[in-house]
């Protein structure tokens, strides 16, 4: 006999896992930040009110809702509301430009902005007058809104009912694309609850997880909300990140597990009052979304401990594609410090060739990636869906080797992605933005190694004659148009760029000028 309903199988949804935090832990702390604590049940009863205003102001499951939040307890109950909804959520990054903010209301059609205005004051403003979406929340009273917190107060505490289901689309991140504008990226509750349950098995978790939430919730941060409330722990949310503010909180609150990007490792470990602070309480540091320098990773596992596990993913395969745990991290083994450790059982990973071919151990090909982790593909981009599915597999575009033990060595990317203080930077766009200005004739954007950045965003620019721009007034410009993480640090003016074969940019030929003196084609 064949079952041919596929109800039988289906996976479970982001909102179960949370109901099922609720109720097995509803006294523990759940979270934290400087203005107050909330147990799991006061997490569940707020969540639920949120969420029942939000179904009184017209929204239903599958609605597309975008948020420009804080790391606040507020903000991360509204967060955990909308998914209990079964809505479709878009975290808006909060330095990226007004410009890239609407392309991204209107590309994915958002019904409802939900914005912390007392963080966010001018840009909450900008985006409601752009009149994009129906409705602007915000979280406190405000001159658009009554305010989100207050008015949820009138609502019922009691559960509201779950039906969102394991095909629905729970999150929608947006990336860089070729062309210069974003694409959104469709995650399903299966690769949701897929990445949770990685997280679970193979992170190297403390007992009585105290997390300390240092990059934003809107982001990489907010990842780790369902692992953590499903071993009962407490997040701790810090808004602001500074070496010394880190040091203080872990020491006062006894923190025992964290995420940190590269960038804020290297603060950690310049700052003169790390040998005076007592961080033993720290057993789990994890990091990730760039690649640290060895030679820094050995110094933080002298200064601060064997704590260290690095995860690999990207916004199409979230997190979880590798891990490098916390044992290889081992300086009688140095060259696992440069790796992005071994595949998580679950996902089929394979170094291709151009033409889709497995290379042999030691060779570097394409790392590429198949199973329930990967993204249901891109919003409204067919053609984009063809090239990063080719051959039924995800092509992440990172150039990786493998060695027999089968750790992964990322050594350049096929994207021209640059990673600059966690941030993901993409050239295309700020090229496409430098191409506006009157005087360039041509750019090539691209990241070079920087010791605290990991990689700076460079441009070298060909000038049309007779202009001639200085380099702080093309800065000034990008700035303006592109915020401040999309904005080039340095920019050189050369006769003309190297051009292939087949006339396009030769950007591995510039890269190579900056690049020499590295052993690899990432920082």
């Amino acid at each position: 006999m064949q079952h041919t309903d596929q109800t039988l199988y289906s996976t479970t949804t982001v909102p179960e896992l949370f109901l099922s935090a609720f109720k097995a832990f509803p006294d523990r702390i759940a979270l934290v930040d400087t203005k107050q604590q909330l147990t799991y049940r006061e997490v569940a009863t707020k969540s639920f009110q949120i969420a029942r205003l939000l179904q009184h102001k017209g929204m239903k499951r599958q609605d597309t809702v975008a948020l420009l939040l804080s790391n606040s307890i507020d903000s991360l109950l509204t967060l955990i509301a909308v998914q209990l909804m079964g809505l479709r959520y878009i975290s808006l990054h909060p330095m990226a430009s007004e410009s890239d903010h609407c392309f991204v209301l209107q590309d994915a059609q958002v019904r409802m902005l939900i914005a912390d205005a007392g963080k966010f004051p001018e840009r909450t403003q900008a985006l409601h007058q752009q009149k994009i979406v129906q409705q602007v929340l915000t979280l406190e009273p405000s001159s658009i809104d009554a305010g989100l917190l207050q008015q949820a107060l009138s609502m019922s505490p009691e559960p509201i009912s779950i039906d969102a289901q394991p095909e629905d689309f729970t999150k929608i991140s947006y990336s860089g694309g070729t062309t210069g504008r974003s694409k959104g990226i469709l995650q399903t509750h299966r690769t949701a609850v897929t990445m949770v349950n990685y997280q679970l098995a193979y992170y190297d978790w403390p007992q009585n997880i105290r997390f300390l939430a240092t990059t934003p919730i809107s982001h990489a941060a907010g990842s780790f909300v369902l692992p953590i409330f499903l071993r009962g722990g407490t997040m701790h949310l810090l808004d602001k990140y500074s070496a010394d503010t880190f040091m203080q909180y872990v020491t006062q609150h006894q923190i025992n597990a964290t995420f940190m990007v590269p960038t804020q490792i290297y603060t950690l470990l310049d700052s003169p009052q790390l040998a005076q602070t007592d961080l033993s309480s720290l057993e789990f540091i994890l990091y990730g979304a760039s690649p640290m320098a060895p030679a820094r990773l050995l110094e933080a596992l002298q200064k601060i401990g064997p704590v260290f596990g690095q995860l690999y993913g990207q916004a199409e395969a979230p997190m979880m594609i590798s891990y490098l745990r916390k044992e290889d991290h081992d300086p009688s083994r140095p060259h696992l410090l440069r790796s992005c450790g071994r595949v998580i059982p679950g996902n089929t990973v394979k170094l291709l060739d151009a033409d889709l071919n497995e290379v042999p151990a030691g060779e570097i090909g394409e790392i590429c990636v198949r199973g329930p982790l990967v993204m249901d593909g891109y919003l409204n981009r067919p053609e984009e869906n063809e090239k990063v599915f080719a051959g039924q597999w995800l092509h992440t575009g990172d150039m990786a080797r493998q060695d027999e033990q089968g750790y992964l060595y990322i050594v350049d990317r096929a994207k021209d992605m640059i990673i600059s203080g966690g941030f993901n930077v993409y050239p295309s766009e700020i090229e496409n933005c430098l191409a506006t200005h009157p005087a360039i004739a041509m750019s090539a954007v691209i990241g070079v190694p920087h010791e605290k950045w990991g990689e700076e965003v460079t441009a070298i620019v060909v000038l049309k004659p007779g202009i001639t721009p200085s380099e702080k007034e093309l800065i000034d410009f990008v700035l303006k148009e592109k915020g401040p993480v999309n904005t080039p640090k340095a920019i050189f003016f050369e006769e003309q760029l190297p051009l292939t074969s087949l006339g396009k940019i030769d950007k591995k030929t510039i890269r190579s000028k900056f690049w020499n003196q590295q052993d690899r084609m990432v920082s």
